[in-house]
């Protein structure tokens, strides 16, 4: 294995060379003369092209809506998740971090939950507070996709900005994209100074929390998140005022907050 130094880059194969992107830098290694395949890897081989395959259609159905860089190990370990979980078990994908430097536990101390009608739920918590951190802008990316037929069927994204100082009442998300196939919903969240994302990767966070199989009612989901007793405060008898007003006022019904269209 050898670095890649000069100003054109590559991937893939170039003559008796093999060009590969890893941790931020481009390698490239010589083809071995002879490759001698046992009957384990030969039984592996194809399970591993099914998976590879499922797991480009998935980086191509997140890849426009994403603002968070995902780190240089995702590909492959999206790649063994998607083997070891078999070929009809995509509910494994429900807990897999394209940062895996932070999750969106990190913002959340309450996970949301998707519904069987397709609602995603936010619960009302409080959100922890970080130095300069201003907002966290959460975006929702739901995607269809038909495996059988190798396919991004839609797309669809929200759009919120929570103030970390301010009580957050929850919020309800219609994320049920039409068409068949089966439903990825993925949760970005990115801490803001202003106008500008944070660039530090323990302030960014892009997790898929749920999916759903198409003609079932069954949805898989991102496991519970620990709560931690002394990690984040509990709310001020101030903010507990505040979302009790709001709630008898009725402003605190985000139900009908849907999904927007690309």
């Amino acid at each position: 294995m050898a670095t890649q130094t000069s100003l054109f880059t590559f991937t893939g194969k170039a003559g008796n060379m093999i060009g590969y992107y890893r941790e931020g830098k481009h390698y490239f290694r010589s083809m071995p003369a002879q490759v001698r395949q046992t009957f384990a890897t030969r039984r592996a081989a194809p399970r591993f092209g099914v998976a590879s395959k499922k797991g480009r259609l998935i980086r191509s159905a997140f890849a426009h809506d994403l603002d968070v860089r995902c780190d240089g190990s995702y590909i492959n370990r999206l790649n063994k998740l998607l083997i070891q979980a078999g070929s009809n078990n995509h509910g494994a994908l429900a807990d897999f971090r394209f940062n895996r430097y932070t999750g969106t536990d990190k913002f959340f101390t309450k996970a949301p939950t998707l519904a069987r009608n397709g609602i995603l739920h936010i619960p009302a918590q409080t959100l922890p507070q970080f130095k300069g951190v201003t907002t966290l802008e959460v975006k929702v990316i739901a995607s269809r996709i038909h495996f059988a037929e190798r396919r991004v069927v839609n797309t669809e994204t929200a759009l919120l900005s929570l103030h970390p100082n301010e009580a957050f009442a929850g919020a309800a998300l219609d994320v049920d994209v039409p068409g068949k196939g089966t439903l990825i919903v993925t949760l970005q969240v990115r801490a803001m100074y202003g106008n500008d994302a944070s660039r530090n990767r323990k302030y960014l966070a892009a997790d898929i929390i749920a999916v759903k199989e198409p003609g079932t009612a069954e949805v898989f989901q991102k496991p519970a998140y620990p709560q931690p007793a002394s990690f984040f405060a509990s709310p001020s008898p101030q903010q507990v005022t505040a979302q009790n007003r709001l709630a008898d006022s009725g402003k605190l019904r985000p139900d009908k907050t849907a999904i927007q269209r690309e």
